[in-house]
């Protein structure tokens, strides 16, 4: 064959993709079970960041089955029924139209448990998520993690700091009569001493706005369950 020709060039061309995709094809698949370990052992950080435990990566799956004594999954009324909890993906249970299961997870340390609920939401221009913790009164936070894709550095991005997530820290998602509240993200700073409110991110309200709809939607999703 002419190495010179059009169709030397084109032939060698196709078969170098077709080895190159095949190589690629075949890492991909490799990796699928390191990739996967990966995001269960980021999840597991995460929830325990919520309350305040902050683990390496290599340590979560150590800490995380030593303090998460129990997994809880729960249907639209606040009922527990069969389901792997860990596996949930909260996001698709939200969108879905059929029967919703929502995952729950109880951290206990020295006998004290922390209820801990995964949330879903919308920032300015992307997903944001988070877990939210309360004490064993079901209504007081214990703890916030909260995180994003998308949000302007410097502005809704600041989320996942904690300046921020620290003063949802002894707010009541109860009032004290039981009416459920959850907690408002106010422009302009809450008012002291108020059990409902934490301040705004300055310049990133919108963002602001969807940690406080993703906080009221959620924490009514378990609402039967807190109340139980």
């Amino acid at each position: 064959m002419d190495v010179n020709s059009n169709k030397y060039t084109i032939g060698f061309s196709l078969v170098m993709v077709v080895i190159v995709a095949l190589i690629l094809a075949f890492a991909s698949e490799s990796l699928k079970p390191m990739q996967k370990k990966n995001v269960e052992r980021e999840k597991m950080q995460n929830i325990l960041q919520s309350v305040g435990l902050t683990v390496t990566r290599d340590d979560a799956r150590e800490n995380f089955n030593k303090f998460i004594t129990e997994q809880i999954v729960l249907n639209e009324k606040g009922e527990k029924v069969d389901g792997l909890a860990f596996e949930i993906d909260i996001l698709k249970e939200y969108k879905s139209g059929g029967q919703k299961n929502f995952p729950i997870f109880i951290y206990e340390n020295n006998g004290a448990k922390k209820y801990i609920i995964p949330l879903v939401g919308k920032g300015l221009w992307g997903p944001i998520w988070g877990y939210i913790a309360l004490n064993e009164d079901k209504n007081t936070i214990a703890g916030a993690s909260f995180d994003h894709k998308t949000e302007t550095p410097g502005l809704g991005a600041e989320i996942n700091q904690g300046w921020f997530q620290a003063p949802f820290v002894g707010k009541k998602v109860f009032d004290e009569s039981g009416t459920y509240q959850s907690v408002k993200v106010i422009k302009g700073g809450a008012k002291e001493g108020d059990l409902h409110g934490v301040d705004a991110i300055s310049g990133g309200t919108i963002t602001s706005k969807g940690v406080e709809e993703m906080l009221i939607r959620t924490l009514k999703t378990y609402e039967p369950y807190l109340k139980s």
